[in-house]
């Protein structure tokens, strides 16, 4: 699950991650009386004006805007509030903006040069351990920094048994370029992080950039959080967080059925028992030179009310020029899915789009009968290679 940047500084600064004072607004007219408070809280005469969506790379849409004064941050709230916010990350419609954060400025003036760094914390899926991924060089696109000078590019792995110890805290300090206050800030930054991440199950956290200010506090001037979904029934007050607004229609009509869907940009619908199954589906659309419009794995319980639920979804989506539905009968049989596609069709009724079907596995001949029969305007395919290439002849008829 994602958070905004204002739910996860919330739940870092629980841990001693230290954050900019912010205010979540959803009226101009409450950010400017938000920039006030911030202002007699910390003298600040400068402040940012965030907007709260899940996507990065909002300060290139136009998202983030700094404010000379109180007067500016209501003037930029007007502006961002309510705009169709287009990010490298949104897609070209963009997401809508609902609410922004607005933030003390954190670059003022001291006896330090400012520095703008990278830190994040992420699962290491070859090792099996968290990992520390973090550079000198943040306030920018963390892949072109590896693309372009990956020796800016540092790593530091935490043994599960330990935690991050201290050596490694001082290390990424150090590889960071600190010094003085600053480092020992940084390493007692290190620390509360990594509880942070460790305690609420999170799958990544990435600040970017963390900001070692003038005076040589450090800020996580930025905040981008997820939270494994397998964990949130240990976290009610973060399942408490979820943005509904935030997520794809389908993706929660899915999710309401217990079916596991994913949108894409492609042009194929696909419907698949079984993870693996589905990866390897979509691998082949790609290689047929179509693309697929969604991950979809309906389960080992494909019923004809699952199957019809899926069909339904699947159909919600205008781009698709086809369906394949594949289904290796396994723990399930073919014939019962064969029973719901047709129970699906019928329940449907007129479905435009070309539909192919490939169903192995048990009952496999009678689920083949069970579809010849049913007078349905459908394809059938014995090999996935075969089912891929009618899907392809279909996407460019």
């Amino acid at each position: 699950m994602n958070l905004h940047e204002y739910q996860a500084k919330t739940l870092l600064s629980r841990y001693g991650v230290t954050i900019p004072a912010g205010i979540l607004c959803h009226t101009s007219e409450e950010a400017k009386e938000a920039a006030l408070q911030i202002a007699e809280k910390t003298g600040s005469t400068r402040f940012a004006v965030k907007a709260q969506i899940h996507a990065g790379g909002r300060g290139k849409g136009g998202g983030v805007k700094i404010a000379k004064g109180v007067e500016e941050v209501k003037q930029f709230a007007n502006d961002i509030l309510g705009m169709m916010l287009v990010t490298p990350q949104t897609g070209a419609d963009g997401k809508l903006v609902r609410k922004i954060y607005v933030e003390q400025n954190i670059y003022y003036a001291g006896e330090e040069e400012p520095q703008e760094l990278y830190v994040s914390m992420l699962l290491n899926r070859k090792s099996g351990r968290v990992m520390v991924m973090y550079s000198p060089r943040g306030g920018m696109d963390i892949e072109k920094v590896a693309e372009e000078t990956p020796d800016a590019i540092f790593t530091e792995e935490i043994d599960p048994a330990t935690g991050l110890l201290p050596f490694q805290a001082r290390r990424i300090a150090f590889n960071l370029g600190m010094k003085g206050n600053a480092l020992s800030n940084m390493v007692k930054m290190m620390h509360a992080l990594s509880k942070a991440y460790q305690e609420t199950d999170a799958a990544l956290v990435e600040i970017n950039p963390m900001f070692k200010a003038a005076d040589g506090k450090i800020f996580a001037a930025d905040a981008k959080m997820t939270v494994d979904n397998s964990a949130l029934f240990r976290h009610a007050d973060i399942l408490d967080m979820r943005d509904t607004d935030e997520e794809d229609p389908m993706e929660l009509e899915a999710d309401s059925h217990k079916l596991n869907f994913i949108k894409l940009d492609g042009n194929v619908g696909c419907m698949v028992n079984g993870a693996g199954l589905a990866m390897a589906t979509m691998d082949m659309i790609k290689q047929s030179g179509a693309s697929p419009a969604n991950f979809l794995d309906v389960g080992g319980s494909a019923d004809a009310a699952r199957v019809e639920k899926a069909f339904r979804i699947i159909l919600k989506d205008k781009g698709i020029k086809a369906i394949l539905i594949n289904i290796f009968g396994g723990i399930v049989r073919c014939d019962r899915v064969a029973n719901g596609i047709v129970e699906a069709f019928r329940s449907i009724g007129n479905i435009e789009v070309p539909v192919i079907v490939r169903l192995q596995g048990t009952n496999a001949k009678e689920a083949k009968e069970i579809i010849d029969n049913s007078g349905m305007k459908v394809s059938s395919a014995i090999r996935l290679e075969e089912a891929a290439k009618l899907v392809a002849e279909a996407v460019n008829a």
